[in-house]
């Protein structure tokens, strides 16, 4: 075996010079021209740049209103507190997502429940949901995870049926459709994500898209204090300098450059996800032939905006684990990662009494997958190194390529 045959976890020669990560913003001269416009101008917070943005937003997911944040967290907490959520209130969500799907249910003093996942499309699974809803259930908090929608129709049905809210975790699926419908229409509020990771990037930052007014004007409310200017909602307007805070709110207000960066970002979203779903479907071509591996399942009514590209090892065809596949990938300089160890398992759940073996389909998948590099920007030779690495790894442990 020669020296580029030989994994470079054994010496030999990593498939990259350079480190490849797994995900990475697409910043080009016009978004730095934006964000300077807004540097020179009379805004660089609290300005027509943020009205501008959501407006954007809404239009394009084909909501009435969109409520921009400081991050996708600070969205999700909002979204809880508009909701009602309370203390001892019970919501379901998935343990298959970061843990801020689940903190934001924490931080309004509501109880996360996790419903098990579905092991084709690793999305929260309807029966399983189901089986949890009691008298204390007072909402529902999907992930659309890897940018696939979650099953829609089955939930929203349940959530009528309960009289739940739904709230979506779309940190993953910007520009993904369900049944022919754009996420961010659908739940009764949605969240997307703009790290920079994510589709389009504001550096940080979030937003709220929904239907409903009542949610709109409380989401405003949250982000600012729990302080109103609006005259026509004062309880005791003393003059035209008069506010009111009339919640507990929190200072989770997005910038006018943050702004002023989203809406160039979103210029190019219909680019970026193009570039996504050619490389996704490039992976799938690629290692379909590999007994070791399984490629991401994809509903037929579904159109994923492929934030992620998951694959799945069958480690029983493999001569060894998860852990040392993953290692040999890094050294090969293909900036694998795992998404995600599920929420329930992470030490501070654990010590609020939540259990090992409480959602088996997401654990056992969690201890079998890794996420491949997929980005816009990563050329065809980066896509090529990622295949190459992928099959030089896995075809030194399985023997069995075919």
């Amino acid at each position: 075996m020669n020296k580029k045959e030989e994994l470079a976890l054994n010496g030999g020669t990593p498939i990259r010079d350079s480190y490849l990560p797994y995900g990475k913003q697409c910043i080009d001269d016009e978004d730095i021209k934006a964000v300077n416009n807004v540097l020179k101008s009379d805004f660089i917070t609290t300005g027509p740049a943020i009205s501008q943005f959501e407006k954007e937003i809404a239009d394009f997911v084909g909501a009435k209103y969109a409520v921009a944040f400081s991050s996708g967290t600070a969205a999700l907490h909002a979204a809880c507190f508009a909701a009602g959520v309370k203390d001892n209130d019970e919501v379901i969500t998935t343990p298959m997502t970061f843990a801020a799907s689940s903190n934001c249910i924490l931080y309004v003093g509501g109880q996360p429940v996790f419903a098990d996942i579905d092991p084709k499309t690793y999305n929260i699974s309807p029966k399983s949901i189901k089986s949890l809803i009691t008298e204390k259930t007072k909402a529902i908090i999907t992930v659309d995870f890897t940018g696939q929608p979650a099953e829609y129709d089955e939930i929203i049905s349940l959530a009528k049926k309960y009289g739940l809210i739904i709230i979506d975790d779309a940190a993953h699926a910007l520009g993904a459709t369900y049944k022919d419908r754009r996420i961010g229409s659908i739940g009764d509020m949605t969240m997307f994500s703009f790290h920079p990771v994510k589709h389009i990037t504001t550096g940080e930052g979030g937003i709220i898209t929904t239907c409903n007014e009542d949610y709109y004007e409380r989401l405003q409310l949250f982000r600012s204090h729990g302080i109103t200017r609006d005259s026509s909602k004062l309880k005791n307007n003393q003059g035209p300098w008069y506010y009111e805070m009339q919640e507990l709110g929190y200072n989770y207000r997005m910038t006018d450059i943050q702004a002023a960066l989203g809406s160039n970002q979103l210029k190019k979203l219909s680019r970026f996800l193009e570039k996504r779903k050619e490389y996704a479907k490039k992976y799938t071509e690629a290692f379909s032939g590999i007994d070791a591996i399984t490629t991401p399942y994809q509903q037929d009514e579904c159109i994923s905006s492929w934030h992620l590209y998951i694959v799945r090892l069958d480690t029983e065809k493999l001569k060894t684990n998860r852990l040392e596949i993953f290692k040999a990938l890094q050294m090969e300089n293909i900036g694998v990662n795992v998404h995600y160890i599920p929420v329930h398992l992470h030490p501070y759940y654990q010590q609020l009494g939540y259990k090992n073996g409480l959602c088996p389909n997401a654990e056992k998948i969690y201890e079998e997958i890794i996420t491949l590099p997929l980005f816009p920007t990563m050329s065809e030779q980066d896509h090529y190194d990622v295949i190459a690495g992928v099959k030089k790894v896995i075809s030194y442990y399985s023997g069995d390529l075919r």
